[in-house]
């Protein structure tokens, strides 16, 4: 009998180490309080920005709960963009897709239409007051064959800037509830660097006389950034770099740089510098730096954030319209 419960006593412990039962070691004893596990981390909301400026503004706001992917890169222009099979992929994936709308993606509604996506859509741009390029501070020139054409370069004012970032914070809330706080406090802190980089830009053109303050860049993208800064800017081509600058064109802007004796021309990073340096080579004026209008550069350039774009676009100027 007692060979019996022996053997039965065998079976249950066998049976335990079955289960998996183990004896206690030095970090673990059986007294010791059980370790809770350790809650597994919420996947990123994934989030497409129809170009590299938006790109940044959805990171600074989103911070790490996104995953963001750029259909137009580092110094591409979306005026030109041919969407690939890969960006209707990630335009299907996302949960949010932010675009500028203003008509500056024109191929934007196709891509969203043929991706099959549930995304919500962001148009960052509004709320903005739109601007027409004859009114937004542009040189009146030949250079422009169409009347009446809005400027979609809303960003170049920072304060509609603010505006996107309010957006980007609301569709971000939107998609992702429970990050509502982050997306908060972290375009609060945004807003305040927003609101220093426009003082700084004040500041740093204040010091230029305002006769001087007249240059000329490729394309219509600084109406905002001239209205709002009391900047002129004269252009060969219109509010889309595809639009095409004529011989005709070329000469009536070489001649009033002469007659007005405007400083310097700017190349922009989307642009072919071929244009711009005919223009000063011709009409004498001093041709300043690369700026960077529709695209941030590529990383470890001068403009890899928006706040260092506006900056390093703002030192061009100014090193430019000072000598």
């Amino acid at each position: 009998m007692r060979g019996l419960r022996i053997g039965m006593l065998l079976v249950a412990l066998a049976g335990s180490l079955s289960l998996g039962w183990s004896a206690p070691t030095a970090a673990q004893s059986p007294t010791s309080a059980p370790v809770a596990a350790e809650p597994a981390k919420a996947e990123p909301t994934r989030v497409v920005a129809s170009f590299s400026i938006l790109g940044d503004l959805v990171r600074q706001v989103g911070g790490d709960r996104v995953a963001v992917t750029t259909l137009v890169g580092p110094n591409g222009d979306a005026h030109s963009f041919v969407p690939a099979p890969a960006d209707a992929q990630a335009v299907a994936a996302a949960r949010l897709v932010v675009v500028n709308g203003l008509g500056f993606e024109g191929w934007i509604d196709r891509l969203i239409k043929a991706s099959g996506t549930k995304a919500t859509v962001v148009v960052a741009a509004k709320g903005v007051v739109p601007i027409e390029e004859d009114e937004s501070g542009q040189e009146p020139s030949h250079a422009h064959g169409h009347d009446h054409t809005i400027d979609p370069h809303a960003w170049q004012n920072v304060a509609n800037a603010k505006r996107y970032v309010v957006a980007i914070r609301d569709g971000l809330t939107a998609a992702d509830p429970a990050g509502a706080a982050i997306y908060a406090a972290n375009a609060t802190a945004y807003l305040a660097k927003l609101d220093a980089l426009d003082a700084e830009i004040r500041t740093e053109l204040a010091a230029i006389p305002e006769a001087r303050r007249r240059i000329v860049t490729t394309h219509d993208a600084f109406g905002y950034f001239a209205k709002a800064y009391g900047m002129r800017f004269l252009a060969p081509q219109g509010v889309s770099s595809q639009s095409e600058a004529t011989a005709r064109d070329v000469a009536a802007i070489v001649r009033q740089v002469r007659r007005d004796k405007i400083p310097a021309v700017f190349l922009e990073n989307v642009s072919d510098p071929r244009l711009m340096q005919q223009i000063a080579r011709e009409s004498g004026a001093k041709a300043g730096g690369r700026v960077f209008s529709d695209a941030l550069s590529e990383p470890g350039g001068p403009a890899t954030t928006y706040l260092d774009m506006m900056r390093h676009n703002v030192r061009e100027f100014v090193a430019a319209l000072k000598a």
